[in-house]
């Protein structure tokens, strides 16, 4: 079974998005940057759904961390956030990430581009 991480720090977006995928995927979940790497430590994700606004460490930071990592880099990964700035869109797009969606969404809409992603990256 693909694993997906997501990286939220409101419990109730990890727990609607582990509600959405668990039949789907495994699902691991981080509240923080920092959370997020201990999960990486142990296990191997097949995508990343990254919240962009959170505390200390937010999600560029995360995102920056990955991409200067050989470990991390190829992990593809959506950004999921209530920022809905076209700057911030670009600059996701230009790190590489795979898809931006702005919250609130619409459940069959993130299903659909995390199954088509996944798909994408089965064929590579």
């Amino acid at each position: 079974m693909k694993k997906i991480l997501v990286v939220d720090d409101e419990q109730d977006i990890l727990d609607l998005l582990t509600d959405i995928f668990k039949e789907r995927y495994e699902v691991h979940t981080a509240k923080s940057v920092r959370d997020a790497l201990v999960v990486l430590d142990k296990t191997v994700v097949d995508l990343i759904i990254l919240d962009i606004m959170m505390p200390q460490m937010d999600g560029w930071d995360f995102l920056w961390i990955m991409k200067g990592s050989e470990k991390y880099r190829e992990i593809p990964v959506i950004i999921l956030t209530a920022r809905a700035d076209a700057e911030d869109k670009l600059i996701g797009l230009k790190e590489g990430v795979k898809d931006y969606i702005v919250k609130p969404f619409l459940p069959e809409e993130l299903i659909s581009r995390v199954d088509e992603i996944l798909k994408r990256k089965n064929v590579q």
